[in-house]
C-alpha cells in the first residue's frame, strides 16, 4: 500500500489542503481567536511540514512537539471542542479538494491520535 502522502497527491496536495484548512479555520468563529497573534505564514509552513511527515512523506518537520506547541493555547482555553473543529475543518478541506471519504477517515485517525498531546493530557 502506498503512503497516505502519495495517495493524497504529494506536496502539492498537502500545500493546497493546508492553505484551504487555514482559510476555513480563520473564518470559523469557534477557533479563529486562537490565531489572532499568529504569524500565519510561519504557521502554514509548520503545518505543511508536520502533515507531510504525519502522512508518510519526507520528514522536514522541526517544530516543537505537540504538547509544548499547544500549551499556550490550552492555557487560553483550547479543549476537545476545538480539536473536533480542527478534525472537521481538515476533513472538509480535503473533501473540497476531492479526497475520498475513506482517505479522509484515515487522516482523521491520525489527527485524533495527537489529541491527548495537543490538550496536554
Amino acid at each position: 500500500m502506498t503512503q497516505l502522502f502519495e495517495r493524497l497527491g504529494g506536496a502539492p496536495a498537502v500545500d493546497a489542503a493546508v492553505d484551504l484548512f487555514y482559510r476555513r479555520m480563520l473564518a470559523d468563529p469557534r477557533v479563529a481567536h486562537f490565531f489572532e497573534d499568529t504569524d500565519m505564514d510561519a504557521q502554514i509552513a509548520k503545518q505543511r511540514a508536520f502533515l507531510t511527515m504525519a502522512f508518510g512523506g519526507p520528514h522536514s518537520y522541526t517544530g516543537r512537539d505537540m504538547r509544548a506547541a499547544h500549551a499556550p493555547l490550552v492555557a487560553r482555553g483550547l479543549d476537545d471542542l476545538h480539536v473536533d473543529v480542527v478534525i472537521e475543518q481538515l476533513g472538509a478541506s480535503l473533501a473540497e479538494l476531492g479526497v475520498d471519504a475513506a482517505t479522509i477517515a484515515e487522516v482523521a485517525v491520525i489527527a485524533e491520535s495527537v489529541r491527548a498531546d495537543v490538550l496536554g493530557r
